[in-house]
């Protein structure tokens, strides 16, 4: 039998965290282009930076709300991201900060 809470997790969370564990530290589906938000990494296809959606978890948003947010982000784009970030912490707090101060 599942522990209760399982069974109110959406079928997003429980896909979302399955990707995340089958990725690891890999992060396809991220780039940094020059001249495009500032060069900063963002999910191909997009322009939605992953310093972005870091703050946007921090500050207590849902994966699932993301994705209903941002209609062309994929379950993978934040599994990608959340890679990412763990993968480049130190550039994606400073990008963090330089927003936040502007």
């Amino acid at each position: 039998m599942q522990p209760p809470y399982r069974e109110q997790m959406s079928n997003e969370t429980l896909e979302f965290q399955t990707l995340t564990h089958d990725l690891g530290d890999a992060f396809p589906g991220i780039e940094s282009t020059l001249g495009v938000c500032g060069g900063a990494a963002c999910i191909v296809r997009t322009r939605i930076p992953v310093w972005g959606l870091v703050q946007a978890r921090r500050l207590g948003t849902s994966e699932s709300d993301l994705l209903r947010w941002y209609p062309t982000l994929r379950v993978e784009d934040l599994a990608n991201a959340w890679a990412y970030f763990r993968a480049h912490r130190e550039e994606i707090e400073q990008q963090i900060r330089e927003n936040e101060e502007a």
